[in-house]
């Protein structure tokens, strides 16, 4: 597998470490490389892109603006020297946003998150993911389904309750999520809770018990749950 790239960067010697940094990476092919951003809008808008590395702050139209025109938007990561365009970068659903200079460490991290989300969002319907994908606090963030307890529902957004560490909260539906969640693995118990079946330690009382003493109501809806637990 290889993720055929771009790079955009008007500062000549970024453009030329970007180069650098992405021939270290065998699963990355350059297919090009832009020094203004206008130059690079119809190869981009005529040619599929995997993934493109571009600079936010450059003169003739902004990185952040150029995205924001593609119809088919690649991966992006974001490359700046000014900090304050992380959250307008994000909401763009960027993978990683990184800050100049830019050391081989923090863009060896950022590829490695780019190809884990590329082989995540091109995996086939029929084949399970080990990991879920989501947006949070302006950063893409990988989260182990072994690791998730329950997902809990705070109108537009979901709060994922991880074992051993801080709960993820991101702006998806119920419906949405449960998408991305093996069936056999997660299953709704509530309009407001979807619970990892593996940490279920007892149902009583048309109540979930999982670690921690948490407890969480089963619905008349969902009451089929109860058997399906008793089945695993």
């Amino acid at each position: 597998m290889q993720l055929k790239c771009v790079a955009i960067d008007d500062e000549p010697l970024a453009l030329e470490l970007l180069q650098e940094y992405i021939s270290r990476f065998p699963q990355l092919k350059l297919m090009h490389t832009f020094d203004d951003a206008i130059s690079a809008v119809e190869l981009l808008r005529n040619t599929k892109v995997d993934l493109l590395f571009i600079d936010i702050n450059m003169p003739d139209i902004t990185g952040i603006d150029l995205v924001r025109s593609l119809q088919e938007k690649p991966l992006i990561i974001f490359t700046t020297a000014h900090k304050q365009f992380a959250i307008e970068g994000f909401e763009l659903n960027a993978v990683d946003y990184l800050l100049k200079p830019i050391n081989i460490d923090r863009f060896t991290r950022a590829v490695h998150k780019a190809i884990d989300y590329y082989k995540y969002k091109t995996t086939p319907a029929q084949e399970e993911n080990d990991c879920l994908f989501v947006h949070a606090e302006y950063r893409l963030v990988k989260i182990q389904l072994n690791d998730i307890e329950y997902i809990e529902s705070l109108e537009d957004y979901i709060k994922i309750h991880i074992a051993g560490a801080k709960p993820v909260l991101t702006l998806m539906s119920m419906k949405k999520v449960l998408e991305k969640l093996p069936a056999d693995k997660f299953q709704r118990i509530h309009r407001s809770y979807i619970v990892s079946v593996a940490k279920v330690n007892a149902i009583q009382n048309r109540k979930v018990q999982l670690a921690a003493s948490v407890e969480l109501p089963i619905s008349d809806s969902y009451v089929s749950f109860i058997n399906t637990w008793k089945k695993n």
